[in-house]
């Protein structure tokens, strides 16, 4: 009995130990529950910010999408328009340095939640001037005829009695005009709204970016950003094909009867329901905050990140001048601290000359970028004479694809390839290189001018003609008390467009719905026609047969090179991640966002300045002020809009060069130098064991087996 109890307790004792040792075994290696845990928080933060990477490109795209929408609602020039589209920039500049760096130390998933309701409330407030501005007028004749009435658009000097009493009437109406147009002015709640937009964004690309390669492991880290770019660039597709659809709505739909709007999608007047898209932009921002308010503030490091020896390509331009930047992970700093390192990182960052170069590289890069978007749309329509809801839906399904395509595959190719530092500068490079030769093509994909009476043709049809004041007025329409500064395009029967009917001295004009066709032409008369008739329509005549040819070859150079220079952004967020220390991270690419906003504010501003420049026809405000282009030169629309973005994608490949230059040099040699010594040491190694091994086996046969002797 008592051998059987001490068993028996001897039994119990072993039992009972195992279960304490288990913990502990859990504590220092993570069960496999744990793991998919972690992985699948981290699965949840990635899909969460490609979410909100999806919500707030679609915004900007869709911003884009309305550019000459908001340009012709409030009546203001393209220069204008440019500052409103950089107050996102401007947002993005006052507070991005310090989210970036404080933010670091944060909760950085609450930051990003809280910035996507900003973003959210910015977007609504976009859409407000809609719901408190009076209904959008236009320049009509139609608009005092009825649905058969037939009225002289040549307004006679003889005939003093319908059109001197709409006149008179008109005059004695300025007054109030003046006062109610002041409303135009609403343009403003647009550019406080895009800068709440602005504010709102600045956590999310660096504290979301640094937080998933601070998780993820290495191998998979590029692939997540790839991730997460290529659902930022779907946004804008989305976002294009939105526009396009509410560019085919009426401006104040809802508001008016849609039976009596004589304008069409087509007519260089209309626009559309742009406020619409900004409601639904600014839901869906509002929900993207949502799941980053459940995710935690850190989460467990993969074991391939926790290894303190680093690869050579990492550490080759980290600058270890200021040991008190090392930070280890768990520390608590106060502000104060913070503070006191800030200018110390910063010292720290711009010491780097390889991030220095690649930030000034992307920054004219994304300045080019920029402008060329922004006036995309306005490009394809006056450039190729389509309507902005076609221009919207063509680089939303075609063009803004490609650009997915060529992110999405950067981010395959070094994940597959392991492409180390060196060789992700030389794919950067290269795609810049390629993607700006295939731009250069586009200056002789161009159409010209259309035939305009006293702008771009004499009214006798002849090329050129020098513009000047008095240009639109002639001859054939000097009877005629017409305005200069109306804008009302018909189509002559001879394939010239007039700015007005008045101005084409058309006697009279009939209408039935909306189409209008008027008669009796003087001017379209002294221009040879085909069919020998003086008659018109309501509309611009379309360019010449040559053009949609011209068109589709534009997209398809376009659509290649979108896919080609989108090809180098993920090398380039991979060479900016890995040549910085991993703590100044965040800062890192909160500099980097700051100095891509800083170069991109005026980016808009310029390009819509020197596009001013090429106006032919200015329309004009009610009360006589200078409002928004109705017609441009073709030809140095397209000479100043790809010669500006061709001028600094060159700059940006030249300091893409000296980045690679800088690599080569310090990071090649190196490692060459490194893998040099490691050759000599392990043919030292290698030396001392084949000496060993012939002298071992040079001894052998002295012990002869079975004997004891030896010699």
């Amino acid at each position: 009995m008592d051998t059987s109890s001490k068993e028996n307790t001897q039994l119990y004792c072993k039992n009972s130990v195992q279960p304490v040792e288990r913990p502990s075994f859990k504590t220092e290696y993570p069960s496999s529950e744990e793991k998919q845990s972690c992985c699948g928080e981290l699965k949840v933060f990635l899909g969460a910010l490609s979410f909100v990477y999806f919500a707030k490109a679609l915004a900007e795209g869709y911003l884009k999408s309305t550019i000459t929408q908001i340009e012709r609602r409030f009546d203001i020039p393209s220069s204008l328009v440019g500052v409103i589209d950089g107050s996102f920039e401007i947002g993005n500049l006052l507070v991005i340095t310090f989210v970036s760096y404080f933010g670091a130390r944060l909760h950085r998933p609450k930051l990003i939640g809280a910035g996507c309701l900003i973003m959210g409330v910015g977007t609504l407030l976009i859409a407000m001037p809609q719901f408190f501005m009076e209904q959008y007028k236009y320049e009509k004749y139609s608009a005092f005829s009825n649905s058969t009435l037939s009225i002289s658009p040549c307004l006679l000097e003889s005939n003093h009695q319908f059109p001197l009493t709409v006149m008179e009437k008109s005059k004695s109406q300025i007054n109030n005009a003046c006062e109610i147009d002041a409303s135009s002015s609403m343009w403003v709640y647009v550019f406080l709204g895009n800068l709440l937009r602005g504010i709102g964004e600045t956590p999310i690309q660096p504290l979301g970016i640094a937080y998933l390669d601070d998780f993820a492991s290495e191998d998979n880290a590029a692939f997540y950003i790839g991730c997460v770019q290529t659902a930022a660039i779907i946004g804008p597709i989305f976002g294009f094909l939105l526009g396009s659809l509410c560019a085919k709505l009426y401006v104040d739909i809802g508001f008016v009867n849609l039976d009596h709007i004589t304008i069409t999608p087509k007519d260089p007047q209309w626009v559309g329901a742009w406020w619409l898209g900004y409601l639904i932009a600014g839901i869906i921002s509002l929900l993207a905050a949502v799941p980053f308010w459940c995710l935690p503030k850190i989460l467990p490091r993969p074991p391939s990140r926790n290894v303190s020896s680093s690869p050579p390509e990492k550490s080759e331009f980290i600058v270890d001048d200021h040991p008190d930047y090392q930070t280890h992970h768990g520390e608590r700093a106060t502000i104060i601290d913070m503070a006191r390192d800030f200018v110390p990182s910063l010292k720290n960052l711009f010491g780097n000359p390889v991030y220095l170069l690649y930030l000034c590289a992307s920054t004219v890069q994304f300045s080019s970028l920029f402008g060329m978007v922004t006036y995309k749309p306005k490009y394809i329509e006056q450039q190729y004479g389509q309507s902005s809801s076609k221009a919207n839906f063509v680089i939303g399904l075609i063009n803004i694809p490609a650009v997915a395509l060529g992110i999405f595959s950067g981010g395959i190719i070094m994940k597959k390839f392991r492409v180390n530092m060196y060789g992700a500068a030389k794919l950067y490079l290269g795609s810049s290189v390629f993607g700006y030769l295939l731009f250069l093509s586009l200056f002789a994909l161009g159409c010209e001018n259309s035939d305009v009476a006293g702008l771009t043709v004499s009214y006798q049809g002849n090329k050129p003609v020098s513009y000047h004041e008095r240009a639109l007025f002639s001859d054939c329409n000097s009877r005629c008390k017409c305005s200069e500064t109306q804008w009302e395009p018909m189509c002559g029967e001879n394939g010239i467009t007039y700015a007005s009917p008045c101005l084409a001295g058309c006697e009279n004009s009939t209408r039935s719905g909306r189409n209008i066709i008027f008669y009796n032409c003087t001017c379209v008369g002294i221009a040879a026609s085909k069919s020998g008739n003086s008659s018109g329509l309501v509309g611009r005549c379309q360019k010449d047969n040559g053009c949609p040819k011209i068109f589709l070859y534009f997209l398809v150079i376009s659509v290649i090179t979108s896919y080609t220079l989108s090809l180098g952004g993920i090398p380039g967020y991979i060479l900016l991640l890995r040549c910085i220390k991993p703590q100044l991270k965040s800062f890192a690419l909160g500099i980097y966002t700051l100095a891509v906003r800083v170069l991109g504010i005026p980016a808009p501003v310029y390009f819509g300045v020197l596009i001013d420049t090429s106006c032919l026809k200015w329309g004009f405000q009610r009360c006589g002020s200078r409002g928004s282009c109705r017609l441009y030169d073709s030809d140095a629309f397209r000479y100043i809009y790809l010669g500006l973005t061709v001028t600094l994608g060159t700059v940006s490949i030249f300091l893409s060069i000296a980045v690679l230059f800088i690599l080569k040099k310090k990071y090649v040699l190196k490692h060459r130098s490194f893998i040099t010594k490691r050759e000599r040491t392990m043919a030292s190694v290698r030396i001392r064991k084949e000496s060993s091994t012939t002298s071992d086996h040079l001894l052998q046969p002295k012990y002869w087996p079975g004997k004891e002797t030896q010699l």
